[in-house]
This record gives C-alpha cells, structure tokens and sequence, in this order.
C-alpha cells in the first residue's frame, strides 16, 4: 500500500507581515480545497493512502465534507483519509510531531502546506522522506508556487515508483546553525540581527540587520532571500551559498521586496560565497537569529555561533521533472475499454 503524508498548518501566513504589509489571506475553506485537489491528483496517480495531520483550525471539517459531496455526486475517487491519532496544541511542535509519525509509518512522501516556517519545521524532522511543498505562508521563498492539482500528480508518480527517484527527487541545501552544543537548519535563510527580543517572531524591519546567510536567492524572490538574488543570485542547484554584511550606514543602498508589497532599503557592507562545510560567524557579538524568516534564538558575547552550508541534506520532489518523464513515457495515456 502506497501512502502519502500531508501537513497543512492552518495558522500559517498570520503573522505580523500580514499587518504591516500587503500580504493576502487565505481562508481555511481554500485551504481544504487545496487539499482536495492534491487528494485528486495522488488518487490519479495510485496512491492508496493519504495521512493527515489534525488541526483545529477547521480544514478537516471542510474538507471531509468537500469530498462527500464529489463522492456523493461521483465526480472523482480519492485515496482513503486518515489522521494521525496525536494531540493538537497548535504549535509548530504539532507539524514536527506529525512529521516523525509520518517517517515511522514510512509513507512514500509529505505534502506540506505552508510557507518557508512550516516547511523547514517539517524538514528538521522528517528525516530521509521527500517532502514537496505547496505556497500557502507569507513568504515562500521555498515551496515553489504550482497547482496543487498537479504537485499531487507528481508526488503520487513519485511515490508509486512510476517515475525513478533518480528523476523524481531533487537534492536541497541547508545551513546548519549551531549555537554552542545547539543545532538548528534553515531551509533558506539565516539572518542575523541586533535586537534580541524575541516577541513578534516574524522579522520584517531591515533596521538592525547584521549579517544573512542563504542556501539561495533568486532575483524573482519574495523574503530577505531576495536580497541575494538582487546581488549575486545563487540558485537551488549550485553547491555554493551566500554570506552578506549588512549595515544602514553602507554607502552601497539596496531596494528589497522583503515581505508581499513590502519594499525596503538595506545598506551592503559586503558578500561572501560560501564553500559547502567552511563555517562562518556573524559580524556581532550578541543579537538573534532569525531561521527562513522567523526569529528563534538570542545569543550573548559568551556564547559561540557558527553557521556551514550544507548540500544534498535532503530531497524534495521535482514537480517539473515527475511531469515530463510522465509525459514522455506516455504514463497518462489510456486505452479504450
């Protein structure tokens, strides 16, 4: 039996970039509409089974009844649904959970709804099971945007073996942040900044930004990842990184799409390729770390941070390539009956 796991975080895309810029909403009946149309695609592909982590966000509620109505209706078959048997507390903590109960269940891959938070969460924990990511955060630097129609098709031939894993699946760099005896990743980026309280996690001020390291940055991109892109982009295949100093007072001035309809300048004291495996220090001695977008950890003069780049950490489903092997082998042609 071929099982698929699906994550959807229901509070992702509410954090205060949602205020401040002019990010939109995603209301939790599309949310289990995306779902559905992934289910769709998996079921299209062979999947027989489909795990899902449980939330009290309401996703389950519309979605179970979404595919009553095309059972009743006899629109479309889905693979059957079932939800791990674990305690909510709507935390990032319920999509790292959801996530090792999948890998011990050995499905064939994570589906995972949400932005570059949700998915590094479920990546930390989800060990060697492919993950393919769907765009529902704030920033998605990471989950590509796509038809979730079609990740669900790609994922299902993934998962079924009908396209090879040489093909279906796409290695990923992170950076490996340890701080003292801690160790942290970050999917995309890594910044550093001076203001050490915590508080509202999502960063979305430039002022007080130090250093940021990123595994890529496309000038396309949306996030402080942008700010890569706009300056030496790196994509996600290249085994190399960024490092770049940031500082208000530099004379070189940057503009940066750092948060949807947010625009900001950023001072550039300098950048730095990294080589995977050479370690790399921020430029202050205390401050906070903020993992793809998210503040997690303050450091002080007594503790010791280093960051590497990491290559082929993990993998992800190549959503394009699943496509075009399925394409070229004929995998949707059906014969008459």
């Amino acid at each position: 039996m071929v099982k698929v796991g699906i994550i959807a975080n229901p509070i992702s895309a509410r954090d205060i970039r949602r205020v401040i810029s002019h990010a939109g909403n995603l209301p939790i009946n599309d949310r289990a509409n995306i779902v559905l149309r992934m289910m769709a695609g998996l079921a299209a592909a062979g999947v027989d089974e489909v795990v899902v982590m449980p939330e009290n966000g309401g996703i389950r509620f519309h979605l179970e009844r979404s595919i009553q109505r095309e059972l009743r209706l006899g629109h479309m078959n889905f693979p059957r649904l079932r939800y791990l048997d674990m305690r909510v507390t709507a935390t990032p903590e319920d999509s790292a959970r959801a996530a090792r109960m999948m890998a011990d269940e050995a499905v064939a891959a994570i589906v995972v709804l949400g932005g570059d938070g949700t998915n590094r969460v479920v990546v930390g924990a989800c060990g060697a099971v492919p993950v393919a990511g769907v765009s529902t955060g704030t920033n998605n630097a990471f989950p590509e945007l796509r038809e979730p129609t079609i990740t669900g098709l790609a994922v299902g031939l993934a998962a079924t073996g009908q396209v090879p894993a040489a093909i279906a699946l796409r290695p990923n760099k992170w950076l490996e942040v340890m701080l003292n005896e801690r160790r942290e990743i970050a999917l995309v980026d890594l910044a550093v900044v001076e203001d050490r309280f915590v508080g509202a996690r999502a960063i979305w001020k430039t002022t007080g930004f130090r250093d940021l390291f990123v595994t890529f940055g496309l000038p396309q991109a949306i996030g402080m990842s942008s700010i890569a892109g706009l300056l030496d982009p790196v994509d996600r295949a290249t085994p190399e990184g960024r490092h770049i100093r940031l500082s208000a007072e530099a004379p070189r001035q940057l503009l940066a799409p750092i948060a949807p309809g947010l625009i900001d300048r950023v001072g550039i004291a300098g950048i730095v390729r990294m080589a995977p495996g050479t370690l790399h220090a921020p430029s202050i001695r205390a401050g906070a770390l903020a993992f793809d977008g998210e503040r997690e950890l303050t450091f002080t003069e007594n503790d010791q941070v280093s960051v590497r780049l990491v290559p082929d950490a993990f993998r992800t489903v190549d959503v394009p390539a699943c496509m075009a092997h399925a394409a070229a082998a004929g995998l949707f042609i059906r014969n008459p009956d």
